[in-house]
């Protein structure tokens, strides 16, 4: 095999698109033939196995890509088992002169892309890796006395006075093929997709998967809902938000692109709308920053404090709130957006998770557990950042003992019961004026709407003045 003959081998990880690719765009202008692989590692170490949702949206995503690699000439190859021993075995099999991926940032990922990177060198393989998944690298913003950010709002000041976010790069128009493609396994023997029972039916009716459609929904948020976001985002009812997460967090969309394309002029948000959504994007910067700079957020307190926090962790309540059985609608027609379509407005996340860690007094690490199996956007970086924030143990936490109401965030941010009423039908025919809280609905209206509390709908678990009170004491407990 000539040196000009020897492929390119590039390796697929949380980045599944053409479209403002830096390792395929490298791969695609060496000239070599390009060997493209997605590696399905659940046995390095330290590497977090994905949830069910998201190996869900995987398998699907791999399809959606797998095609578009055969329109630019090539095809995809799959192969499963520890990531390094793969590359090494597809090395020797294809002869391939270099290796190419853009980085990841948890702990594991990085010390195993290190561990990779210096065995080829060592063999004179070339091994490069790019920047794609983040807009600007956590190793390199710092506070002036050169420490990560802990807080958010200097870390997005400093973010936006920098704001050299480069612009995104084109899909490559040919990915040349190799003589032979190594062995590939079948996507089905891996198993991503449910089945006894299959669950997927109501989360496909909600999601398609993929580059293509990652690009059809952010041109839809930025046609018609960027210009409300500001003031539409915490309404769960007609959910104007972006809905962009999941692809965000496969890599199916880049977030420089999404930058830009916010920032474009010919768009009609105003300035206030669009800046509210890019310290979104931003937000989910900082949680990889977090992530890359103090490790284990899914399994540590950030703030260790919280170590000694005295959790319940009361069986029945936990599942009462993963079924949407807790007597408190907001709650539990989250819950039931959450596992009927793999997805949770993000308002209504915040009061779940409150509701969950400050009325039922669970740790934290239950609800980022049961988020992570059941979000197709569960991101390792923005799941627990999130959860931590909520619970108030993270960087730049909400208070522990700002405790949401649900009843008052049900009725500020769901006045009329649209979302209530969508995810716990048995509650629908209530009146807007005790949809909020059945149990104080006089026993006329309850039975016109045809619900019996205790049978149809559940009472509440928990009495939200005492839950409160339990939740402050405990706080207070910590501190002494």
């Amino acid at each position: 095999m000539t040196e000009a003959s020897a492929p390119t081998l590039m390796w697929f990880r949380q980045d599944l698109r053409l479209l403002d690719n830096p390792a395929v765009c490298h791969a695609a202008e060496a000239g070599r033939p390009v060997v493209a692989v997605y590696i399905h590692d659940e046995q390095t170490s330290g590497i977090r196995p994905l949830g069910a949702a998201q190996k869900w949206w995987l398998n699907q995503s791999l399809k959606k890509l797998n095609q578009a690699v055969e329109k630019k000439g090539n095809h995809l190859i799959f192969r499963s088992g520890p990531a390094d021993r793969v590359i090494d075995e597809l090395v020797k099999e294809t002869g391939a002169a270099s290796v190419v991926w853009n980085r990841r940032y948890g702990e594991s990922e990085e010390k195993l892309d290190a561990s990779i990177k210096s065995a080829l060198t060592d063999r004179g393989i070339e091994a490069k890796s790019f920047k794609a998944l983040l807009m600007h690298e956590p190793a390199l913003v710092r506070t002036k006395t050169g420490n990560p950010y802990k807080v958010y709002t200097p870390f997005w000041k400093t973010f936006r006075a920098e704001a050299d976010v480069r612009q995104p790069l084109p899909a490559p128009g040919e990915l040349k093929a190799p003589d032979s493609y190594p062995k590939s396994d079948d996507l089905a023997s891996w198993g991503l997709h449910p089945s006894k029972p299959d669950w997927s039916g109501t989360i496909a009716d909600k999601w398609t998967p993929g580059e293509d459609a990652a690009q059809e929904q952010m041109e839809h948020f930025l046609a018609d809902d960027l210009r409300v976001y500001d003031e539409a985002r915490d309404h769960p009812g007609p959910d104007r938000t972006s809905r962009l997460s999941p692809y965000l967090r496969f890599g199916e969309i880049s977030p420089f692109q999404l930058w830009h394309a916010a920032h474009d002029q010919r768009r009609t948000a105003g300035d206030s709308a669009r800046e509210t959504w890019v310290k979104e994007l931003v937000w989910r910067e900082f949680s990889y920053h977090l992530l890359h700079n103090f490790q284990s957020l899914h399994e540590k307190n950030f703030n260790e404090k919280f170590d000694a926090f005295p959790w319940a962790n009361n069986a029945s309540f936990l599942t009462a709130w993963q079924t949407g059985k807790t007597g408190y609608p907001i709650v539990d027609a989250g819950m039931r957006q959450l596992y009927q379509t793999g997805w949770m407005h993000n308002r209504v996340r915040m009061i779940v998770g409150s509701f969950l860690v400050k009325h039922l007094l669970i740790d934290w690490r239950e609800g980022e557990r049961w988020f992570w199996d059941c979000l197709v956007d569960g991101d390792p970086a923005s799941n627990p950042a999130q959860w931590q924030w909520v619970a108030g143990s993270g960087a730049d936490a909400a208070p522990y003992f700002r405790i949401f109401n649900p009843m008052m965030q049900s009725e500020k941010f769901d006045k009329k019961g649209e979302y209530i009423r969508q995810y716990i039908p048995e509650l629908a025919q209530l009146p807007d004026k005790h949809i909020h809280m059945p149990w104080e609905a006089p026993l006329t209206v309850l039975r016109d709407a045809g619900v019996k509390l205790g049978d149809t709908y559940p009472m509440p678990i928990v009495d939200h003045k005492t839950a409160r009170e339990k939740a402050l004491a405990a706080l207070n407990e910590t501190k002494g």
